[in-house]
């Protein structure tokens, strides 16, 4: 009797116990069948969500699976041509990771991977290129050299095309990647130059400005199907470190400011955080960020 059924793009199973009723997962075929580089992770201590005094600090979270933390290069420095081993699956993010090989010094390292990319293909990195034109030693010509705008690459963004899906961005010329490294998110060039500010449109639909050399990789991330995952069942949930969330309402006065009273009832007040703070669309900042261009669209 077959239990797990395949399709296009996701696993389902034949309802013979109710947590597997609902539940489906996107197909990891692709992905590499063993364990990652041993020298590329690093043992994860799990806290509980407890800061360095034993107070929770992050609700929701303890238990789970043991996990190792997999290095993952951010900041893309070393240049020169890199190849695609393997597509590996990572715990600690929903986006699979790449295992890149320098083809000169043979180095190892880890990337999110974006949607497309396959083993055996080769990336780039620009970070360190001078945009500036240089000489040809044979001619004595001013060239410029070309920059292969493809999936993976790391580039400037004053070296990207206007219009190209980016991902893995930067905030700081020297900065590791900060934006857009979940997956299936991406963000869309608007606008560069080869001084000041690009905009950036971010999947939230917020617009903002970043440096032109701060640097991107090409492409979307991968894994896009993770967002239609239904885990099926609460305990899937705890294996993956999180607790329950109860509701403010369900606690005592002394708890939640939505708690106490008789019966289910928060009271005639507005909905708010345990600290007090509006919730559900209510303003919380004092000072806007001046490098957003357009705020995401509210609810």
């Amino acid at each position: 009797m077959a239990v797990v059924r395949r399709d296009a793009l996701f696993k389902t199973y034949k309802p013979i116990t109710p947590g597997i009723r609902h539940k489906r997962m996107p197909l990891r075929d692709h992905l590499w069948k063993k364990g990652p580089i041993p020298s590329l992770t690093v043992a994860k201590r799990n806290k509980g969500g407890r800061n360095n005094t034993g107070r929770i600090t992050v609700r929701h979270r303890g238990g789970g699976h043991k996990r190792r933390i997999r290095l993952v290069d951010f900041r893309r420095v070393e240049a020169g041509p890199q190849k695609v081993v393997r597509i590996e699956y990572d715990p600690g993010r929903s986006a699979h990771i790449a295992l890149l090989e320098h083809s000169e010094t043979k180095a190892l390292s880890y990337i999110v991977a974006p949607d497309k990319l396959e083993p055996g293909m080769i990336v780039h990195s620009f970070r360190n290129y001078d945009p500036s034109k240089e000489t040809d030693a044979s001619t004595g010509e001013e060239i410029t050299r070309s920059v292969n705008v493809s999936v993976g690459n790391c580039l400037l963004l004053s070296m990207i095309p206007v219009g190209i899906n980016i991902h893995c961005i930067g905030l700081q010329p020297s900065g590791p990647a900060k934006l857009a490294r979940s997956a299936g998110t991406f963000g869309q060039l608007l606008s560069t130059g080869n001084t000041g500010y690009a905009q950036v449109r971010l999947c939230s639909g917020e617009v903002r400005k970043i440096p032109v050399h701060a640097v991107a990789t090409i492409g979307v991330v991968s894994n896009l199907n993770h967002i239609n995952t239904q885990l099926g069942k609460a305990g899937a949930r705890r294996h993956r470190g999180w607790r329950p969330s109860v509701r403010g309402a369900a606690m005592n006065r002394c708890d939640h400011p939505h708690g106490g009273g008789r019966g289910k009832s928060k009271g005639n007040t507005h909905p708010v955080s345990p600290w007090g703070k509006p919730a559900k669309g209510g303003k919380t900042r004092k000072y806007p960020n001046p490098m957003v261009v357009k705020e995401r669209p509210r609810r």
